[in-house]
C-alpha cells in the first residue's frame, strides 16, 4: 500500500526534487553566494530526511481512512454503509457520501426486485394450484375411462403437463427452500415407491420395468424435497431408456455409513466430455439433443436442491452401457450441519 500511496503523490516528489536541485543551482551559480560544498551536501541530506519523514507522516494521516475501508472487503456486513469511518480530508468525506448514498439507493433497488420476484413467486405458485384442480378432474375422469385404450394416449400427455406445472411450483419455492425443510425419518424405497407410482403410465406405455435390490434403508431428510430429486433422476431414466428396457435401483451403505440410492437405466448413456457438464443450467448435450424434449432443467435443479440439503449426486456413463446416478445421503449429525 506505500508504493502504491508513492505512486500516487509522486508528483509531489518530483516538484520536490526539482526545487532542490535549482536552489542547488542558484547556490553554485552565484558568485554573491559563498559555502562549503560540504556543508551544502549536509543541507540536502537534511532536507531529504525532513522530506521523507514528512511522506512518512502525510501517507500515515491520509491512508487511515483507506485502511478502515479495506476491512469492508473480505466480508462487509451488511450495514457497512453506517460502519463508514471518520475522515478528516474533505476529498474522502466526498467519497464516504457517494458510498452511502449508493447504499441506500441500492438497498431501495433490492427491496423493490425482491418484492417483485416474491410477487411472481406467489402469483406462479397460486397458478399452479389453480391449475391443478382441473388436472385432478382430468385424473378421475381418466380413471373412470381406463379400460378405453384411447386414455393411455391422454395419459401419458397429462402425465407430461402434470410433472411440468409441479416442476414449475418447486423453482417457485426454491427461494425459501431453507424456510421449507421439515426433516423426517423415512424409507429410501418409500420414496423411490411413491415417485414410480406417479410415472407408471409413462412406463407402462414404453413397457419399462423396475428392478430393486438391496435392503431398504432410513434416512432423515425432508420428504417433499427428496422425492423432488428422485423425481428428476427417475423421469430421466424413463426419458432415454428404450423401449421394454429396465430400470435398476438399488439401495446400499457405503463404508462411511451414508446411504446411496442407486438409479440405473438401459438408455445410449453420456459421452465423456459432456459428463461433467450434465448439471450445467440448460445443458443438453448430445444425448438430449436426440431426443428434443430436454430441457438442461432437471438434473440442474436436483443439483441445486440435493446441495442445501446435503445430498450429494454423481453420474456414472458410458456410451451404450446406460447411466446410473447415484445419490449419497447424509448421516444425521452432517445434515445439521448443513442445515446451519
Amino acid at each position: 500500500m506505500f508504493v502504491s500511496y508513492i505512486r500516487d503523490v509522486k508528483s509531489w516528489i518530483l516538484f520536490y526534487i526539482i526545487s532542490l536541485a535549482l536552489a542547488n543551482g542558484v547556490i553554485w551559480l552565484d558568485q554573491g553566494i559563498s559555502v562549503e560544498t560540504s556543508s551544502i551536501l549536509y543541507f540536502n541530506l537534511l532536507l531529504i530526511l525532513i522530506f521523507m519523514l514528512f511522506v512518512l507522516w502525510r501517507y500515515h494521516v491520509e491512508m487511515k481512512f483507506v485502511k478502515k475501508m479495506l476491512l469492508f472487503t473480505d466480508e462487509p456486513p451488511q450495514d457497512w454503509h453506517e460502519m463508514v469511518p471518520e475522515s478528516k480530508f474533505v476529498r474522502d468525506e466526498i467519497i464516504k457520501n457517494i458510498l452511502q448514498q449508493s447504499a441506500v439507493t441500492f438497498s431501495k433497488e433490492l427491496r423493490s426486485i425482491q418484492q417483485m420476484i416474491l410477487m411472481e413467486s406467489d402469483y406462479t405458485a397460486a397458478w399452479v394450484h389453480e391449475v391443478k384442480a382441473p388436472l385432478t378432474a382430468m385424473k378421475l375422469t381418466m380413471e373412470a375411462y381406463r379400460d378405453d385404450p384411447s386414455m393411455w394416449k391422454i395419459e401419458k400427455e397429462w402425465l407430461r403437463i402434470h410433472l411440468l406445472i409441479d416442476q414449475q411450483l418447486y423453482i417457485s419455492r426454491l427461494t425459501t427452500l431453507e424456510a421449507d425443510f421439515i426433516l423426517e425419518t423415512t424409507s429410501v424405497l418409500k420414496l423411490v415407491r411413491e415417485e414410480i407410482r406417479e410415472i407408471r403410465s409413462w412406463c407402462m406405455e414404453k413397457n419399462i420395468g423396475v428392478e430393486f435390490e438391496g435392503d431398504d434403508r432410513e434416512v432423515v431428510t425432508d420428504v417433499k424435497w427428496c422425492r423432488f430429486i428422485i423425481r428428476q433422476l427417475l423421469t430421466n431414466a424413463v426419458k432415454y431408456s428404450p423401449n421394454g428396457s429396465d430400470i435398476g435401483i438399488v439401495s446400499s451403505v457405503n463404508s462411511n455409513g451414508n446411504v446411496v440410492l442407486s438409479i440405473q437405466d438401459e438408455g445410449p448413456g453420456i459421452q465423456a466430455h459432456d459428463l461433467p457438464r450434465i448439471f450445467d443450467k440448460g445443458f443438453t448435450g448430445s444425448t438430449g439433443r436426440i431426443h428434443n424434449a430436454a430441457t438442461g432443467l432437471g438434473l440442474y435443479l436436483a443439483q441445486m436442491v440435493s446441495e442445501k440439503m446435503g445430498i450429494s449426486i454423481t453420474a456414472k456413463s458410458g456410451i451404450g452401457n446406460g447411466t446410473e446416478m447415484q445419490m449419497m445421503f447424509s448421516v444425521e449429525n452432517e445434515f445439521d450441519q448443513t442445515l446451519k
